[in-house]
């Protein structure tokens, strides 16, 4: 009797199931998945019809909002999108406007930092103190809190804190390892500078050989006899606080994070990117966030000109643009550049020029790179993230294929590329725009085409891959990477999903 019934549920379920496929296919729609399962659920074919009816003319997607009286708490039923020959003369422009300190525009994006206007005039040699001292400045107010700290200059040119326990910030100057395996540093301050040795019998050890020049830290222990050397027992960086609390959005709302398209390369993934670009007019997304290198570039690295597919830089911008074109209007997309863009290799980097940005579609906000946006007041970080070159290089354990780990060091230095003077490229501007306040919801970066996801004291770290396939430099370094991933963050739980369009069918990873 029971494997009748079951036998007679799976008939049903197969026969709903047909009549799905045959009348969406023969109304030349496409289904989203909730419509599938409200028809399996009811069992009522006579539905189809009505939602059908229902669609707009010419919208490519049959939605929940199209089922005659659905309804359900917390869903927000998606616009139809509409394609089209990708013409934007209808659009509205969208318009950056400031408001107090802050960028302001259409559909709930504040561009709190890095509005991508272009910069005017050059560095003077001595903007480089002040670079430095902002920087210090900046990171040693995390760092007061954890300790006492005193002037180095207190404990170099007296003789009363000597062997006593003291506190001192610096900068991080010089690293260099002693004959007995010992970590020696020299950090500086306004007043002076000293030397700290860190034991490689102390716990404070481990956090010692990951230190790297010009970060800022705090470090606790006591002065030597002679007054010349520092022994350090504890140090601390400025680090996002334990009690951290990421800001949740109060209304529905999604932001798919892209980088690294490298439109031009002969790598790209034309196929991977056209399905990646329909799925998002079924997917509810209200933002695009894309963290550079949208174009493969021009003489970036030697032979670069024997891989490419366009070959002038202008062309490939006018590709990208038709590619954006493509993709829902009503999607709001946040773009900043990367190493491989048309623009000033030194960070931080403005936003692309209108030489190329006029083949942009009118929903195309440009910001800097890095640039501090909010989404609903969601707190986004995006930055391509050029310091993994440096940070893998400098760290024990860094690795290409574990980006989350670097993104991680950052938040716990509070700068996105300490080091000076390295493959980092680093404008030594007035103030430093690479310190990592305020703190993030989300920092999102590529340049290392690996994805990867981690949480970090509330802070949700996200590199989103590529959109090429393997170089032959990857093949020189044996790295693989991790091609058509697009990450998908809901505003109101900041949970992340990972898409993966490298199939015929998108995947959630």
């Amino acid at each position: 009797m029971v494997s009748q019934i079951k036998s007679d549920y799976y008939k049903d379920m197969n026969s709903i199931t047909t009549a799905i496929i045959t009348r969406f296919l023969e109304a030349g729609l496409q289904v989203h998945p909730e419509v599938v399962v409200y028809l399996q659920q009811s069992g009522d074919v006579t539905l189809i019809d009505k939602i059908i009816s229902n669609v707009p003319e010419k919208a490519p997607v049959a939605l929940p909002c199209h089922i005659p009286g659905y309804s359900q708490d917390g869903f927000e039923p998606p616009r139809p999108r509409l394609k089209d020959s990708g013409s934007t003369d209808n659009l509205p422009p969208v318009k950056a406007e400031r408001d107090g300190t802050r960028f302001t525009t259409p559909g709930d994006v504040d561009v709190v930092r890095g509005m991508g206007v272009e910069e005017k005039g050059g560095v003077d040699y001595t903007d480089f103190t002040y670079y430095f001292r902002n920087r210090y400045d900046k990171l040693s107010r995390f760092l007061r809190g954890r300790g006492d700290p005193m002037p180095i200059s207190a404990l170099t040119q007296t003789s009363r804190y000597q062997q006593q326990e003291v506190a001192v910030i610096g900068m991080v100057v010089e690293l260099r390892n002693t004959a007995k395996g010992h970590r020696m540093a020299v950090i500086e301050d306004p007043t002076d500078k000293i030397n700290v040795l860190f034991n490689n019998k102390r716990d404070v050890f481990e956090e010692a050989e990951k230190l790297i020049p010009d970060e800022v830290i705090l470090v606790k222990g006591k002065l030597s006899s002679d007054g010349n050397l520092f022994f350090a027992d504890t140090m601390h960086r400025p680090d996002i606080p334990l009690n951290n609390a990421p800001f949740k959005s109060e209304t529905p709302g999604k932001a798919v994070l892209i980088s690294d398209v490298h439109v031009g390369s002969d790598t790209f993934l034309e196929e991977e990117w056209e399905r990646f670009s329909d799925w998002l007019y079924e997917f509810d997304a209200r933002y695009l966030l894309i963290a550079g290198d949208v174009v493969d570039g021009i003489g970036i690295y030697p032979g670069q000109e024997k891989e490419l597919t366009i070959k002038s830089i202008d062309g490939q911008y006018e590709a990208f643009g038709k590619m954006l074109k493509k993709l829902p209007k009503d999607i709001q997309i946040i773009l900043s550049p990367g190493n491989h863009d048309a623009i000033r290799g030194s960070e931080p980097q403005p936003g692309l020029p209108e030489r190329f940005s006029r083949h942009f579609s009118e929903n195309v906000i440009l910001v800097k790179n890095p640039a501090f946006v909010r989404l609903q007041g969601v707190g986004v970080l995006m930055y391509h993230g050029r310091s993994y070159d440096d940070l893998i290089s400098m760290i024990p354990g860094a690795s290409y294929t574990k980006p989350a780990d670097m993104m991680v060091e950052m938040l716990k230095r509070r700068h996105l590329a300490c080091t000076y003077g390295m493959r980092t490229p680093i404008l030594a501007a007035k103030e430093d725009e690479l310190v990592i306040d305020p703190i993030p919801e989300i920092l999102h970066t590529g340049h290392v085409h690996i994805c990867g996801a981690v949480n970090y004291r509330g802070v949700l770290c996200i590199n989103t891959g590529t959109w090429q396939s393997q170089t032959s430099f990857q093949k020189q370094m044996n790295i693989q990477p991790t091609p058509a991933r697009a990450v998908v963050v809901d505003l109101q739980t900041l949970e992340p999903k990972i898409y993966d369009f490298t199939g015929n069918i998108p995947v959630m990873e």
